[in-house]
């Protein structure tokens, strides 16, 4: 069963101000987490091995390309680290690119902040309002975006309507 996310990426050169306001919503800190994102050739939607000292997993995801919130609908499996894994993935499929960031992960009831500094790319900001069994909806989720979005005060201008693979790739 897939995850539904509504998700947002907007250029961030300061976190500070976000920092401080999710202090003020009383947001839990889960840690800085170095991740290596690998995505793999595949016919449709994205698929990446995630590598990191917090999260580790096989992701395989459809998202429309556009700025803004936006919907996700995630299939992700959690495991550990697994070199033998990575090179069966990588000889099937192929490497499409390879993403390197580093990220302090945040949450405020079920909605995930990532700060994010992505070598070759710059500062990000993530916001993902997440529904893993149905219960909330799109719309709830949609809100709750806008919200976070309102709180951080990004500008239009700043919203990122692609992911780190095809910033990378110069899409």
């Amino acid at each position: 069963m897939a995850i539904v996310n509504v998700e947002i990426k907007a250029r961030c050169a300061d976190h500070a101000p976000i920092r401080e306001v999710l202090r003020s919503e009383g947001a839990r800190f889960a840690g800085e987490d170095h991740q290596v994102d690998t995505y793999f050739a595949v016919p449709k939607g994205r698929m990446k091995l995630r590598e990191g000292n917090i999260e580790n997993a096989l992701i395989f995801y459809h998202r429309p390309d556009r700025s803004g919130p936006k919907r996700s609908d995630v299939w992700l499996y959690r495991m550990e680290p697994d070199p033998a894994l990575k090179a069966l993935l990588t000889a099937a499929l192929g490497v499409l690119v390879v993403v390197d960031k580093r990220r302090e992960i945040y949450f405020v009831d079920n909605v995930k902040v990532h700060l994010d500094r992505v070598a070759e790319l710059g500062a990000f900001v993530e916001i993902e309002a997440i529904d893993e069994d149905g219960s909330l909806g799109a719309s709830a989720l949609q809100a709750q975006c806008e919200a976070f979005l309102r709180r951080f005060r990004i500008a239009p201008r700043d919203l990122v309507a692609h992911s780190y693979s095809d910033l990378l790739l110069g899409v």
